[in-house]
């Protein structure tokens, strides 16, 4: 069987290598890009993020990375986000009264979460959305995170013929977004590359939804 072919976006955040070695042994051909052309014909595009949104997203529009995401989430590509890949698919980003505006896929804002203590950094345990394919198998597994920022609200609608949006939750101070299953975009809020075997399988049912 032909491996599925993966671009991980290359905009200047780190983590870019661990993805890419956590994806080859799930059975990805792994390129760590910027280039549109590579961006657009790959099986799945990866979308990772550590830092600040707004150098993030800073760093998505240096490379012209939201019109590349746009296209291929407008064609039904798949799309993984990874942490604050997954928190600039909202409408904003708010860190020290600073707005940050996002990519829009989502209606919301990301915020520094309620916590007695952050960042919250560690594993924890996820409430998957029922009928799940993202977590099927992984239910009562738990994920690695590391972040002080979060949706803490899901508003989105089903928007028909895409199947209603499967929010995923969990809990540090206060509720949040921990994964999103919305049509060929997906995303989380925990690294999957560093979450042992649960992220391995998690990584892997996304690969097999690429063939």
């Amino acid at each position: 069987m032909k491996r599925p072919s993966v671009a991980v976006l290359d905009y200047g955040s780190g983590n870019l290598r661990s993805a890419q070695r956590a994806l080859e042994r799930v059975g990805a051909d792994v390129e760590v890009t910027w280039d549109a052309d590579v961006v657009a014909a790959a099986d799945g595009l990866v979308v990772p993020g550590v830092g600040a949104y707004a150098s993030c997203m800073a760093g998505l529009h240096a490379v012209g990375a939201p019109r590349m995401i746009e296209r291929r989430l407008a064609g039904g590509r798949p799309v993984l986000g990874i942490c604050v890949g997954m928190q600039v698919m909202f409408d904003r980003g708010v860190e020290h009264a600073v707005v940050t505006e996002g990519m829009g896929e989502w209606p919301g804002e990301v915020e520094r979460l309620h916590a007695d203590v952050l960042p919250h950094m560690g594993w924890n345990t996820v409430a998957p959305a029922p009928g799940s394919a993202m977590f099927a198998g992984i239910e009562k597994e738990r994920f690695y995170f590391v972040h002080s920022y979060a949706a803490r609200a899901w508003t989105l609608p089903a928007q028909p013929p895409l199947p209603e949006p499967k929010v995923t939750w969990a809990e540090h101070g206060e509720r949040f977004v921990a994964a999103v299953e919305n049509g060929p975009l997906w995303a989380t809020q925990f690294h999957p590359e560093k979450s042992g075997d649960a992220g391995a399988h998690l990584l892997g049912t996304w690969l097999d939804s690429l063939r």
